[in-house]
């Protein structure tokens, strides 16, 4: 790797960094591994420091090997939970339907305790710099900060909108995308104030998100069919990357210079070449399956990981004439890609 400092440009600096020029990213399906069970699914988050996969799904986490495909432990009654973080030796799962986080050993699988946030969380990270977990809250249009050592909250954000993914900056700002206005809002990880706003446009209801730390960038998978990649510094969109229909889920892996997309509706992964700060290369659009909208991704092996189902048609009622298709309850399956 190049060593980069203060007698080398700034912009020559980032670009000396990259990884080399794109070539094809030659990932495949690899395996896939059938879980079961019943429900639907969402975020799938690696515990860094056992390497397991943490599977939402709706009212149970499936905690899963991700080299063996074993089934480790399923933590039942829980209520409508989205996403999962990890500090302080513990798991923390966002019970969206509890308005809550349930605290979960990660070792013994068993909750060991609640904190009450905001109406309806959705995605959760934890924030090294603040040393601060974060909900992002669907129906309140807020953030809540907690501190993990005492389990109590210590303030909230106001995000004038419905939060999707969010991704800190590991520096004291965390960005995060608002479905409903279409923006990138950015605000302090200590002091919880809102530092800005940004506008995505083109891109529509932005949800999956990823970031490029080295390089400042910001990815937000949109559900126009596109990456827009935002400037830190300067909120701009500097770049849009064509994507699949249905992400939900954004990775980048900053040792190969590589953006990914989980496109649940065309049932494919997008992944794309960073060639420089401002200029992308779609590599492949390698199909997966129908459904599979989220992922993880190893930075250690450079494995992905998406889940899915069989799926059937669901059934109308007069609230919802179109609703969405229903899993085939033991079809459940996780699927790994490889190069």
């Amino acid at each position: 790797m190049t060593s980069c400092n203060w007698k080398i440009g700034a912009a020559l600096c980032a670009l000396l960094t990259l990884p080399a020029a794109a070539a094809p990213a030659g990932y495949h399906v690899k395996t896939n591994f059938t879980l079961g069970g019943d429900g639907g699914w969402d975020y799938i988050n690696r515990d860094p420091a056992s390497g397991n996969l943490f599977i939402t799904r709706g009212s149970h986490v499936m905690v899963v090997d991700a080299t063996s495909g074993k089934l480790l432990g399923d933590i039942p009654n829980l209520m409508g939970i989205h996403g999962t973080a990890f500090a302080n030796g513990n798991a923390y799962v966002s019970e969206g339907g509890a308005n809550r986080i349930a605290v979960v050993n990660p070792r013994t699988f068993t909750k060991t305790g609640e904190i009450a946030v905001g109406a309806r969380p959705d995605t959760i990270l934890y924030d090294t710099f603040a040393k601060r977990l974060f909900t992002f809250n669907s129906t309140s249009k807020d953030a809540t900060a907690v501190d993990p050592v005492t389990g109590k909250p210590v303030g909230s954000v106001p995000l004038g909108g419905k939060p999707e993914a969010a991704v800190s900056d590991e520096a004291g700002t965390i960005y995060v995308n608002i479905e409903d206005t279409s923006e990138l809002v950015a605000f302090d990880t200590r002091t919880l104030a809102v530092k800005k706003r940004y506008p995505l446009a083109p891109c529509q209801e932005p949800s999956g998100i990823a970031a490029d730390l080295a390089h400042g960038r910001v990815f937000s998978g949109c559900d126009n069919k596109m990456i827009v990649v935002t400037d830190m510094k300067t909120g701009k969109v500097v770049a849009q990357i064509p994507i699949g229909e249905g992400v939900d889920a954004n990775r980048f892996d900053p040792a190969t210079g590589l953006v990914f997309s989980s496109n649940g509706e065309s049932g494919t992964m997008t992944i794309a070449h960073e060639d420089s700060p401002d200029k992308f290369t779609v590599l492949q659009n390698l199909p997966t399956a129908e459904g599979a909208r989220t992922m993880e991704l190893d930075p250690t092996s450079h494995k992905l990981f998406t889940v899915t189902a069989q799926r059937k048609p669901g059934r109308p009622t007069a609230d919802r004439p179109n609703p969405r298709p229903v899993p085939v309850p033991g079809t459940f399956r996780l699927i790994v890609l490889d190069r």
